[in-house]
This record gives structure tokens, C-alpha cells and sequence, in this order.
């Protein structure tokens, strides 16, 4: 029981905790610092998770798992937005430190479960079992063990971007070893035909119907692509949401930029 208990809180995960208490769990997305120091800066700032989105940088595996093995050990849950939710890219994200996945342009019950199957080990999954993982740090423990404590830790995000996947969102919330239906809000107003009306009826309707397909399941969903948008996030939490993507280091950098750069500006038209 000792070493069940210790091995659980090696491969702690704060979205999870999070979740489970009913509060919101904020996350970075990282796709422009490639060191490991935008984790201390994700601490400090107060995040829960980071994700390096691998589907819009050139990140290498190298790189992606230097940042989630610094993620572990400073209690940054770190995620990982694949390319492709084949096993070529989900198994080896998670086996290199990342403690959950998230996947775009889910569509259907099946694109969520080959996902699923992915990321999970036997019996709930096909991952295949590895030894010596950051996340247990390099140690070896029993292999039952270990595959249940990473099965329960492992988060499984399924990005819900167009109508199809809107449409098939009470079949995605139902398939187990789903956790999160996280909506691209700005995909979907691209599938929508209304690019960047995100005040738009529809994008309401599209969260509250996620939503309700959800709570009917016991899952949760994520906001995406409104990190400029608080009043929206606002709404959208008050509806249930509890997963928030709040921006990336790129627009976190550029924005701190411009306001100094603005407010210094500023300084030449004070009187003397």
C-alpha cells in the first residue's frame, strides 16, 4: 500500500484534482519558448498545465520531452496536442513525460476510442508497456502498478473543431477513457462559415450542447481559442466548462511587449 500510495503521487495530475472538485484548471499552451525554463514561468504564473502543441510548432520528441519531464517536477501537469492520433504519436508523448494528450479533429465515437486505445494500457488500451518512464522517475516498479496508476493519471482530451464532431458529441462523451471534449473555437466558426464571430449564437449553442452531452456522461468540456475572449470564458465556466486554455507564451510575450513598449511610448507626450 506504501509504494501504491507513493507511486500515485508521483504521477499526480492537477487537471484532474482540479476537475474532481469541481474548480476550472488553467493551461498554457507552449509552441515558441523550446527551453525548459517556460515551466518555472508557468509555476510562478499560477498554471495548472501546459500543453506543447505539436500540431502548429516544430518542436521536436526531443525537445517536447525535455519540457514535460521539467513539467513533472515542478507539478506543471504536462499535455501534448499530437498531429495525428495514431500510436506513433500518442504512445510516445506519453511514454517520454507527457501525463495526457489532446487530440484534434475528433469526429466520431471511433476516432475517440483508437485514441483511447492509444493511451491507455491493458486492459483499457493497447499502449504498449515500457519500463524506466520520467514519470515514475526512471524507477521500476511493479508493472500491474504501474499500469493502473498511469491508466487513472492519463488524461484524454478529444478536440471537438467541426459539425461532425459537434454532431457526434454525446457519442464522444459517452466512450470511456474519454475525459475532456475540449471545443477549437476557432475551427469550428471556420466549419461554421462565421470566422472569428465568436459572440456568434452558434458557438453558444455548440458549448451548451457539449456541454449537456458532458454532464450526461460524467465528462467535462474545454475552452479553446478564446483566451481573448474572458467575458466568453466567463460564460461558458458559469455553464460548466472546467478545462480553459488560456493562451500561448507567444501571445503572452507579445502582449507584455506591446504594453511597455505603448506605455514608454506615452512617456514623450507628458509635459516637462
Amino acid at each position: 500500500m506504501g509504494e501504491q500510495m507513493e507511486l500515485q503521487d508521483l504521477v499526480r495530475n492537477n487537471v484532474k484534482t482540479r476537475i474532481a472538485k469541481d474548480e476550472v484548471a488553467v493551461s498554457m499552451i507552449v509552441r515558441l519558448v523550446q527551453s525548459i525554463e517556460i515551466v518555472s514561468i508557468a509555476r510562478v504564473s499560477g498554471f495548472d498545465s501546459l500543453y506543447v502543441d505539436l500540431e502548429h510548432c516544430s518542436f521536436s520528441l526531443e525537445t517536447t520531452a525535455q519540457i514535460c519531464m521539467a513539467s513533472l517536477l515542478a507539478g506543471v501537469t504536462p499535455f501534448v496536442r499530437v498531429p495525428s492520433i495514431e500510436s506513433d504519436y500518442v504512445s510516445r508523448v506519453l511514454d517520454n513525460g507527457a501525463l495526457g494528450v489532446i487530440a484534434p479533429h475528433i469526429t466520431s465515437a471511433r476516432d475517440a476510442e483508437k485514441v483511447v486505445r492509444n493511451a491507455k494500457f491493458p486492459p483499457r488500451g493497447e499502449r504498449s508497456v515500457t519500463v524506466g518512464i520520467p514519470h515514475l522517475g526512471f524507477q521500476t516498479w511493479p508493472v500491474d502498478e504501474v499500469r493502473k496508476a498511469l491508466n487513472d493519471a492519463t488524461t484524454v482530451i478529444a478536440m471537438i473543431e467541426d459539425q461532425r464532431g459537434l454532431d457526434n458529441a454525446e457519442e464522444i462523451a459517452a466512450v470511456d477513457g474519454v475525459d475532456i471534449l475540449m471545443i477549437g473555437t476557432n475551427d469550428l466558426c471556420a466549419d461554421f462559415g462565421i470566422d472569428g464571430q465568436f459572440e456568434h449564437q452558434r458557438v453558444a449553442d455548440a458549448y451548451r450542447r457539449t456541454i449537456e452531452a458532458c454532464a450526461r456522461h460524467g465528462k467535462t468540456v474545454g475552452i479553446g481559442g478564446l483566451a481573448n475572449k474572458p467575458k466568453l470564458i466567463e460564460q461558458f465556466v458559469g455553464l460548466g466548462a472546467r478545462y480553459v486554455s488560456s493562451g500561448a507564451d507567444l501571445s503572452f510575450l507579445l502582449a507584455g511587449a506591446k504594453d511597455r513598449a505603448a506605455a514608454i511610448r506615452a512617456f514623450q507626450n507628458k509635459p516637462r
